[in-house]
Parts: structure tokens; sequence; C-alpha cells
């Protein structure tokens, strides 16, 4: 059972969950601020399940549509659907089984969250299918991620909204775009040769190695700008600011490695450091949230 309970967990990155569940939980926890960031059990396992539900469809919707690609390519042939580990029989029906779970955990949300879980599901299995058509696969990318924060500050809070929160909501979800279309940059220089030999499209075949880093460094520190204001505008104070600087440092060195380094660095580079970045953000926010090291805007 475990053998296969972790074949399915690779077949579809579970671990790579770590990327977007951290902001989804900090902005659940600053919708919840009236409640020391505490929505509720209810709201919070449903949360969990949705990003779950969420991520397994994107990325077997992902395994399917690029598994042609995968067998042809010597970095992921030994994926499961090109190794036949598993069948695509099997693997449409994880697929289609998550999108139906993350529809059905939305309806017990709230109706905002349900009439607008169709618009995810259309949102992050498109991203799949951009590399085909336009170089800005990336920006698609991380819009996908984005949807976490949105989506838990909307189970929360549903369409009760204030200006400042959705002012918060929306500088957040950009500096997670950013922050995904930096370090998915980088992660595509491992495939730039096999992408350009195949006619798939990314910054980094259309703009070079370097310019594409440029813009991954351009992309990142805009970033920490917006992170910096969303503190601000948050009133978050001393473990905010001591964490943000942290994340600037892991993004700087970050990107040292991707220039300095061989291409067998980049997932270091994308993995530890990136995950180190969204666990950060969560724990300063918790901090700032559950101790109340700001106040909220009236």
């Amino acid at each position: 059972m475990f053998s296969v309970i972790q074949k399915w967990g690779s077949f579809v990155r579970f671990s790579h969950t770590v990327f977007a569940l951290p902001f989804a939980l900090a902005a659940m926890m600053v919708a919840a601020r009236d409640n020391r960031g505490w929505p509720g059990l209810k709201t919070f396992l449903l949360i969990l399940a949705a990003m779950v539900c969420a991520r397994t469809c994107a990325m077997a919707f992902n395994r399917i549509a690029d598994r042609k690609f995968d067998a042809l390519n010597p970095r992921t042939k030994n994926r499961h659907l090109p190794a036949g580990q598993i069948s695509l029989g099997n693997a449409i029906l994880l697929w289609v089984m998550s999108g139906a779970g993350l529809v059905a955990v939305s309806y017990f949300l709230n109706p905002v969250c349900f009439c607008l879980s169709p618009v995810a599901l259309v949102i992050i299995c498109f991203y799949s299918l951009t590399k085909r058509f336009t170089d800005y696969t990336h920006v698609f990318l991380g819009i996908s991620l984005a949807l976490a924060p949105i989506g838990a500050w909307l189970a929360v809070k549903g369409e009760n909204l204030s200006s400042s929160e959705i002012l918060q909501m929306a500088i957040l979800a950009v500096a997670v775009v950013l922050w995904l279309t930096g370090f998915d940059i980088i992660y595509a220089l491992q495939d730039y040769e096999f992408d350009k030999s195949y006619g798939l499209r990314s910054l980094v075949v259309a703009w070079g190695q370097k310019n594409a880093l440029a813009a991954a460094f351009l992309a990142h520190m805009v970033m920490c700008g917006l992170l910096l204001l969303f503190g601000l505008l948050c009133r978050f104070r001393i473990a905010y600011l001591v964490g943000w600087f942290f994340i600037v440092g892991c993004l700087l060195l970050e990107h040292w490695i991707a220039r300095r380094r061989s291409v067998n660095w980049i997932n270091l580079a994308f993995f530890r450091l990136n995950a180190l970045v969204s666990t950060v953000f969560l724990v300063v926010v918790a901090a700032e949230v559950v101790f109340e090291g700001g106040f909220r805007l009236q």
C-alpha cells in the first residue's frame, strides 16, 4: 500500500506542494486575522483538501499533456507515463477525480469558491499547453499558483472583502506570479536544448539563457518589493521584516547558483531555496498574525 501511495505521490510531484501551500496558508491566516489566523477546523481542512485536489489535477494533466515530449527528453523519459509505470487511463481517471474533488470541496466552502472553481480548473490545466504557443509559459504557471492564496482568502472571507483586503490579496497574488515566473525560467534552463530542438517555447528559448536569467532576476526583485509592500499594508513589523530580508537573501543565492554553477545545480536552486522562501513567508506571517505583531487597516 505504501509503495502505491509513494508511486502516485511521485507521479504528481506531491512534494512540490510546498511551493503553493505556504502562500495559501499565509493568506488564510491574514484573512482570519480577527481570530488570530484561525478560520475554524472545518474551513482549514477544506482549504487543505482544495489545495491537494487542485495540485493533483494540475500535475496529472501536465503529465498527460506532456507524455510524448517526456518520452523523448533524456531528463524525463523515466517518468511514470512514458516508462509505463502508470497507464494513461489511470492518469486520466486521477485527473478527472481530483478536478471533481476541487469542485465538491469548494461547494462546502462558500458560494464564491464554488462558482469560481471551474474557472480555477481551466486556468491550472491550461498552463500545461502554453509552451506550445507562447514564450510566456512561465507567467501562466505563476498565475496558476497565485490562485492558491486568492482561493484561501476567498475561502475564509467569501464575498465579504474590504477594499484594503482586496488590495492586499492582489499584491500578494502578483508577487507569487513574479516569484513563479522567475524560478520557472531558471528551471527551464535544464531543457534549453531539448525545447529548442522540438519547438517548445519559453523565454529561455526566445531570449537566450543570459537574457532570460536577467528577466528572472528582475521578476524576483520586483516580487521582493511587492512582498515588502504587502507587509506594510498589513501593518506587520519586526518578524516580517526579518523574514523579508531572509527571502531576499535566498533569491540572491538562487541566482548566484544559476549563473555560477552547472545545470546540475538547478534543482538545488529550484527546490530547496524556493521551498525555503515560501516556508519562511508562512512562518513570519503566522508570527505577526498569531502574536499580533501588527494591526489591521481600519
